[in-house]
């Protein structure tokens, strides 16, 4: 007996559209991936390359206070241009993640931006992966929106996550991180679904067009032997532990300057802040001889790599660095908090590595980012996936891995967001907002 198979005209002329439109998005999540990577490696010459460079060039004194200043002129063109918006830039990814009501409208763009070239511009201790980050976001759902036949069916956050993926692949020139950061920065323990596709798509452009303006040299180009050992693991295990205790109390930091942002008056916070950034600055001075309390602090990775470091040193300066991120943060400065972590992370691995063996040391500070950057953020496979990329360091990854999964287990539930749900809370709430429109639509 000859089974016959038979589909009916309109079913085949459906799954025809649906391969059509799938064809068609991830086409845009390209265009979006190449967007994006254009807008981010021009933000990261003109904050970079144009103003920060300047900045180091001026007089210690001169450098102490300008994140100060940046910091009020943030404030100024928050309030004046964005209409009082706030400093959030990954925060607001998250956000419209999970809230379909949230959206990303140009105003509040384009006074974050021009707020966060007046933050890293002067020196606030904050990474350039939120604005990249946001701005992705930003060209993602905008075009999503403005298509709706193209999307009809499909979720309506894919681009969302395309754009994001592609910002930060583009700053870190990382695409692999880029793609893994954005499904999993959106849950404490879970990954976004459905999305990977445009997501790997839009970082791969985002990071071709980044690099072809901006060069391909590797983010840290770290020395050192890259081979590990038996005992290494057990040690990456003893690294995790004490990074996820460092990385509770950054949180635990971050989210008070939140709370004191949003609580106090933001004017009086500003000055203040600006006031305390000076202060750590001029200490970190004394102590280093060197100016690597602003800035995103690339080169304090580099500085805490020579093996000549005191533990003390190391840890003072980590001491300082997280209490400066958490003043810029309190003062309304916009800038993002990965690179803070990484930088968290590289100098606890340095401190244990110049006790325990500096010989290693540069798999101590690598597995040190790893474990800090994965449990700030709750993204431990992003976090084994950037240390491979930026490092050049691909047999570092069993290493990280072991390090990352340790801390978070002792971060717990903390996270240097708030914005970051259960999967099951999300669940939940999506069928609440959709049963919500339903019944207006009625």
């Amino acid at each position: 007996m000859r089974s016959i198979t038979w589909v009916p005209t309109h079913r085949r002329e459906e799954l025809r559209a649906l391969a059509t439109r799938s064809q068609q998005v991830v086409m845009l999540a390209a265009v979006v991936g190449a967007t994006t990577g254009l807008l981010v490696a021009l933000f990261d010459q003109l904050v970079v390359e144009v103003a920060f460079d300047t900045v180091l060039s001026l007089a210690p004194w001169l450098i102490a206070v300008l994140p100060g200043l940046g910091l009020l002129a943030s404030y100024a063109i928050r309030r004046f241009v964005g209409g009082g918006v706030s400093p959030s830039t990954a925060d607001e990814y998250l956000h419209s993640f999970h809230d379909r009501n949230h959206r990303l409208p140009f105003r509040a763009f384009a006074a974050r931006m021009l707020a966060a070239v007046a933050t890293l511009g002067t020196g606030g201790p904050m990474g350039l992966e939120g604005p990249a980050l946001y701005t992705g976001s930003y060209v993602g759902s905008t075009l999503q929106r403005r298509l709706p036949r193209v999307f009809r069916g499909a979720d309506r956050r894919v681009l969302l996550v395309a754009g994001a993926a592609a910002g930060v692949a583009a700053i870190f020139k990382a695409p692999a991180t880029g793609a893994v950061f954005a499904l999993e920065v959106p849950y404490q323990d879970d990954l976004a679904r459905r999305m990977l596709l445009p997501a790997l798509v839009a970082s791969a452009s985002g990071y071709l067009m980044f690099v072809a303006i901006n060069g391909t040299s590797p983010l840290f180009p770290i020395d050192g032997a890259a081979g590990f050992v038996l005992h290494d693991l057990i040690g990456a295990v003893a690294v995790g532990i004490l990074a996820g205790i460092g990385a509770r109390a950054f949180a635990w930091l971050i989210r008070q300057a939140k709370r004191l942002q949003a609580a106090a008056h933001p004017l009086v916070v500003t000055i203040a802040a600006g006031v305390a950034l000076a202060v750590f600055f001029a200490i970190g001075r004394l102590l280093t001889g060197e100016s690597l309390l602003v800035g995103p602090g690339y080169d304090v990775v580099l500085w805490a790599s020579d093996p000549g470091r005191s533990a003390g040193i190391l840890i003072a300066l980590l001491v300082l660095r997280s209490l400066a991120t958490s003043a810029t943060v309190a003062g309304g400065g916009v800038g993002g908090l990965f690179v803070p972590l990484v930088v968290a992370g590289a100098l606890t691995g340095a401190a244990i590595g110049s006790v325990v063996d500096a010989d290693a040391m540069t798999l101590f500070i690598v597995i040190g980012v790893a474990a800090f950057l994965g449990a700030g953020y709750r993204v431990p496979l992003a976090s084994v996936m950037f240390v491979a990329e930026t490092t050049g360091r691909p047999s570092f990854v069993v290493p990280g891995l072991l390090a990352a999964v340790a801390a978070e287990l002792v971060m717990g539930r903390s996270s240097v967001t708030s914005y970051q749900w259960n999967a099951e809370t999300a669940a939940a709430a999506e069928r609440e907002q959709r049963s919500g429109s339903q019944e207006n639509a009625r």
